[in-house]
């Protein structure tokens, strides 16, 4: 691991020096790659550093302990000074483990959450419109931008589905671990009973790919257009400025009707469009690597049932950790870090595992 740390270091001190070569300032493309990997490699290099002044100092105070000859005071000193050093490189060697396990080439990407209501009807769709305003919530603490792309609202003003973007550093690497079944347990307001009912969302995560990306050919494409339906504005019905896209090798489909521009729900439909199928070739590549794959919390399979909201309870269980808290209010208000936080160490912790 030194090794690789000792030449981690090297090379952050050679894109350091390129970075204030004019010639790599004035090329742009060049400055940009060599910023990012300079970025990627800062907090490596910053632990490594931390991790050898603490051995420095570890070796100092050794030193002074085998040589002898110290008073009390100061041997009391030496060998304090040797226990701290000692625990703090412990804890920069495992921090350090951690830094260096592969990067998600996704992580610092954009992302398109598509949020579908599954079994319990309209129940569902309220549900669906309760994780996209939590998403949104936390996207703004974040400071990261949102904007809807696509949507099919009920009249009760819930949602069948809607699709929409989140810009902003690292929202992949946060937001991958939402995909999945999301289940509510509570009383819906139609409910005369009083009895709590169960229903279910599904959320996908979607890098926000591009063509150039995927290489897309135009001839695979079917675009067809026609008139808007469902709740909306005056512009539903009247004009054929809803657009569908069909990806004739895949099958895939995408509609899009939100925008009363033909032009823009065309290029909202073919960026849904470019994010699915980067996520079927990203899904085709894990394939290839099952047995890695089970061992990540990750992003998993769609189908697969994550977490539970129990309103009666006030309480959130996230099913793949074992996670429960009683907090319900404050996470379907955005505060979701404690969530991801303990989502991501456990990632980490397998992942480690397998390399062990």
């Amino acid at each position: 691991m030194f090794e690789k740390l000792n030449l981690t270091a090297q090379k952050f001190d050679e894109i350091s020096q390129k970075l204030s070569d004019p010639s790599v300032i004035n090329n742009t493309n060049l400055y940009t790659q060599l910023m990012k990997e300079y970025k990627l490699l800062t907090p490596v290099v910053e632990k490594y550093n931390q991790y050898l002044k603490a051995e420095s100092d570890f070796n100092e105070a050794k030193e002074m302990l085998e040589a002898g000859g110290l008073d009390k005071e100061m041997k009391e000193m030496a060998q304090s000074e040797f226990e701290e050093q000692k625990e703090l490189m412990e804890k920069f060697t495992d921090e350090l483990k951690v830094l260096l396990l592969p990067k998600d080439p996704n992580d610092e990407k954009n992302v398109i959450i598509e949020i579908r209501g599954g079994a319990g009807g309209e129940e569902a769709s309220l549900f669906a419109n309760s994780l996209y305003r939590m998403y949104t919530m936390y996207a703004e603490s974040r400071g990261w931008k949102q904007e809807i792309l696509n949507s099919n609202e009920t009249e009760l003003g819930g949602f069948k589905e809607i699709s929409f973007s989140i810009e902003g550093d690292g929202a992949f690497s946060r937001l991958k671990y939402e995909s999945g079944v999301h289940r509510v347990q509570r009383v819906p307001e139609t409910e005369s009973q009083g009895r709590v009912h169960t229903s279910t969302v599904t959320v996908a995560v979607l890098v926000e790919a591009d063509d150039v990306e995927l290489n897309i050919n135009p001839t695979d494409l079917k675009i067809d257009v026609y008139r808007a339906s469902g709740a909306g504005g005056q512009h539903i019905n009247k004009t054929e400025s809803a657009v569908r896209i069909t990806h004739l090798p895949t099958n895939t489909v995408v509609e899009c009707q939100d925008e009363r521009s033909q032009h823009k729900n065309k290029e909202r439909a073919m960026k849904i469009l470019c994010s699915r199928l980067y996520e079927a070739l990203q899904q085709e590549q894990n394939d290839k690597i099952a047995s890695e794959r089970k061992m990540q919390v990750g992003t998993g399979d769609r189908s697969e049932r994550i977490r539970t909201y129990n309103y009666p309870q006030g309480r959130m269980t996230d099913h793949r950790i074992g996670l429960t808290l009683y907090k319900l209010d404050d996470i379907l208000n955005g505060s979701l870090d404690d969530i991801i936080d303990s989502l991501a160490t456990a990632d980490q912790a397998a992942k480690l595992a397998t390399q062990n």
